[in-house]
């Protein structure tokens, strides 16, 4: 039981501080992600619009996902840093690929066009995967 507590003190400022990192590499990726846009997720997700709340929850788990898989292939804080910042201008140039394909999708997106949504999400995902993959070698 002490080796067991000895290694977690030994550990978790590692831990906090790599998490801290990854949390705070998702939070400025999501609000890039919302300045990117031409909508504005928040108010239309509060006026209940569900394209806009798929959209944006793709959007950050498809930010997550590839961060997720930094995070335990990373062997130091920098190369955290450096991956997630790679894995968030992926996701980001994926969905800029998407709209310029689907011609238009943030007006698509504030008419609540889930089948847009749901092929946005589509992309996003696909593209953390891939990333999340290559990203953990």
């Amino acid at each position: 039981m002490n080796e067991a507590m000895l290694a977690l003190w030994a550990g978790l400022p590692v831990f906090l501080v790599h998490s801290a990192t990854s949390l705070l590499i998702l939070f400025v990726g999501v609000a890039i992600y919302i300045k990117l846009t031409k909508h504005d997720e928040l108010v239309l997700i509060r006026a209940g619009n569900s394209a806009a709340s798929l959209s944006l929850g793709g959007a950050i788990v498809g930010l997550a996902l590839p961060l997720a898989f930094s995070l335990a292939a990373s062997v130091s804080l920098w190369d955290l840093f450096i991956w997630g910042v790679v894995a968030l201008l992926l996701q980001l140039i994926a969905f800029r690929m998407t709209d310029l394909f689907l011609k238009d999708i943030s007006t698509r997106i504030e008419t609540g066009d889930m089948a847009a949504a749901i092929f946005l999400v589509s992309v996003k995902l696909g593209t953390a995967f891939i990333n999340a993959a290559a990203i953990s070698g």
